[in-house]
């Protein structure tokens, strides 16, 4: 069946091994590591580093999938979300290159998936950003094809800030960018990380897609959301979206998760899940993540089997 996991950003001063631990103690079957090259974070959640591909040798590869075997864990994805298709080149091919070695990385811990971003530029339209992404993408999925790794695009706009105005910077945000996405490159190493939370606030039916790209599906995110209909009736859909809607915990937000998982199972998916922690209500103590994590593991152990 599904197996549950979490996504490891959100453990961000926890090392590999204090990752795993959590995991195995508390009935989580996998985990989507954060595999960001080392470095400072350019945004909440993301530079976290919990396998660094870039010295990846043969004994650090025995030495993971060893430790992954005696916790009786295993790793869903690797996760790294930049911006591929961002307008500085430089950081651009810096992004790109890191993708390609997560890639390589996975091939070599046997990790099935590759999870990250398209990526945009915010000022551009879209018709400018797909001409772009058939620049630069097609190659990163050949890589892809080469070491037998599924990428797997999560459908997040990247528009919550300021700097990300005026359109965010992943260009995979909807169902009509998903079709264009697989016509342009119809590999079928080239797939989704469905989080349904990011269709709700964007006022879109998050379980439609389920259906229609029901064999694009390589993983998927749990994460809820909760719009506030009276700030949203003062700011309008043309504000920062963090001005009307906050990620939640899964079952404090807007979600019918009950309708999600029988959607999902329904399609015939049968692969991880990964909990995603972002909610604010939950970092203002050292034990609010662990709380996050298991409290969101109470609830959607419902829907999923507890391996």
């Amino acid at each position: 069946m599904i197996s549950l996991g979490f996504v490891s950003a959100i453990l961000a001063d926890k090392s590999f091994e204090q990752v795993v631990d959590f995991a195995s103690a508390n009935k989580f079957a996998c985990v989507e590591m954060a595999c960001w090259p080392k470095g400072k974070a350019e945004r909440r959640y993301a530079g976290v580093t919990h396998i660094n591909v870039d010295s990846l040798d043969d004994a650090s590869v025995a030495y993971i999938k060893n430790y992954l075997a005696q916790k009786k864990v295993f790793i869903s994805g690797l996760g790294y979300y930049p911006n591929p298709l961002d307008e500085d080149e430089t950081k651009r091919q810096v992004y790109v290159e890191h993708i390609k070695k997560v890639i390589r990385g996975a091939a070599r811990l046997d990790i099935p998936v590759v999870n990250t971003f398209i990526g945009r530029i915010p000022s551009k339209d879209p018709d400018y950003n797909f001409g772009l992404f058939k620049e630069i993408w097609p190659d990163i999925i050949k890589v892809a094809e080469a070491q037998g790794v599924k990428v797997a695009i999560e459908n997040c706009p990247m528009y919550f800030s300021k700097d990300e105005w005026p359109s965010g910077k992943n260009l995979a945000y909807s169902p009509a960018h998903f079709r264009k996405m697989f016509e342009i490159i119809p590999s079928r190493n080239f797939g989704l990380n469905y989080d349904p939370s990011h269709f709700v606030w964007q006022q879109m039916d998050y379980l439609k897609p389920i259906k229609e790209f029901k064999d694009r599906l390589f993983h998927i995110h749990i994460k809820d959301v909760k719009v506030d209909r009276e700030r949203l009736d003062d700011v309008g859909i043309l504000a920062t979206p963090l001005e009307y809607h906050s990620p939640r915990l899964p079952g404090l937000g807007d979600i019918n998760w009950g309708n999600f998982f029988s959607v999902l199972i329904e399609t015939g998916y049968r692969g991880p899940a990964c909990i995603e922690v972002e909610d604010r209500n939950y970092e203002k103590f050292p034990e609010d993540v662990r709380t996050a994590l298991l409290q969101s593991r109470d609830y959607v152990s419902q829907f999923i089997l507890l391996e």
